[in-house]
């Protein structure tokens, strides 16, 4: 019995032993890694707005190893020629899942050059690579670096409002402002009840007029404001057609304000494209706070660079007459939810 049950126990630690070995055999380990490779479609890159839905350059990318099958999660890296991609100059674009080959429109890269802070008027050298990692314990890799001379064009484009409400001096009138430069315009005016025409250059060698319903035209007469007030207009050159609603408007409230607690006194939208704001007023020693459409449902308070919803009551200390600049944030996945924002006021 004795010796049967020393054989069964030998027997036992033979197989655990092997079966020990065979985990360490079939264990993965992460070595450091090797990059992958890069290849651009093209070596150089002119951009402008008949490019927008366009693709203009493809990256073709190879996988990085790390010395056994793993999640490997690629991002494009681009910086400009000569920064050697230091954090505060590289930009990133991260790519889907298994994805080895992606492609930009004129848009979309254009937006990454512009995001460099690269000029608009003259080629720059920019350097291109993929950086590869698996996770933070291990650290990344980098595949071969491509260089690419690039021209981004600026995205944004005003055209102009002459009117009876200033005038009808297109030099001096307000604009309304396309942030994609894809040819819709839009912008908050406020009329007088009289009309307008519509020129894309501060002058009168072009102006669009109405040509019937919603269309407009080169040859088209005044169009009407509909009446006097604050006025969202929205103007698609490409499809010669204009849209005019009621607006709603931030303001200025508050004892420290003309009107009080009880009125509120109305900011100027800039239709820059950053949604600001401002308003020229005189101020009395009290407090004042940012609301939106004359109601307490979206106001704005708190620290100048740091304004939040429903924040604290802002303090104007000294009286005189101040210019005020308001600008909005919005959650950029749903541009009409504001955020917070910031101001800025300036004793005159």
């Amino acid at each position: 019995m004795k010796s049967n049950l020393l054989k069964s126990l030998a027997l036992g630690f033979i197989a655990l032993s092997l079966w020990s070995c065979k985990k360490e055999e079939t264990r993965a380990v992460a070595t450091n890694g090797n990059g992958g490779t890069l290849k651009a479609s093209a070596t150089a890159v002119v951009l402008d707005k008949s490019m927008l839905t366009n693709n203009v350059i493809t990256f073709d990318v190879t996988k990085a190893n790390f010395g056994y099958a793993a999640a490997v999660t690629n991002t494009i890296q681009l910086a400009p020629k000569g920064t050697n991609f230091a954090a505060d100059k590289v930009k990133e674009a991260l790519l889907d899942a298994n994805v080895t080959s992606k492609s930009y429109t004129g848009l979309d890269f254009n937006n990454l050059l512009l995001s460099l802070n690269l000029p608009t008027t003259a080629n720059s050298d920019v350097e291109i690579r993929v950086k590869s990692s698996i996770s933070n314990s291990v650290s990344a890799v980098y595949s071969n670096v491509v260089t690419i001379s690039a021209k981004p064009f600026p995205l944004t484009s005003w055209i102009y409002v002459p009117g009876n409400y200033q005038g009808w001096n297109p030099a001096s009138a307000d604009s309304l402002v396309s942030i994609s430069g894809n040819g819709v315009y839009s912008g908050i005016i406020k009329f007088d009840g009289g009309n307008f025409k519509i020129t894309p250059a501060k002058k009168w060698d072009i102006a669009y007029g109405t040509a019937g319903g919603n269309k407009i035209s080169t040859t088209g007469g005044d169009i009407s404001s509909i009446s006097a007030g604050y006025k969202l207009v929205t103007v698609d050159l490409n499809a010669n057609t204009i849209e005019i609603a009621d607006a709603k408007v931030w303001s200025l409230i508050g004892d420290a304000t003309p009107n009080g607690w009880g009125g509120d006194t109305d900011l100027k939208p800039l239709n820059d494209g950053k949604n600001t704001w401002k308003l020229t007023t005189p101020l009395t020693a009290g407090e004042f706070k940012f609301r939106y459409n004359h109601d307490w449902g979206t106001n704005l308070g708190g620290p100048a660079t740091a304004l939040t919803l429903g924040g604290g009551n802002i303090a104007n200390t000294v009286a005189g007459n101040y210019t005020i600049t308001l600008t909005v944030a919005t959650d950029p996945l749903e541009v009409t939810k504001v955020t917070g924002g910031s101001y800025t006021i300036v004793k005159n």
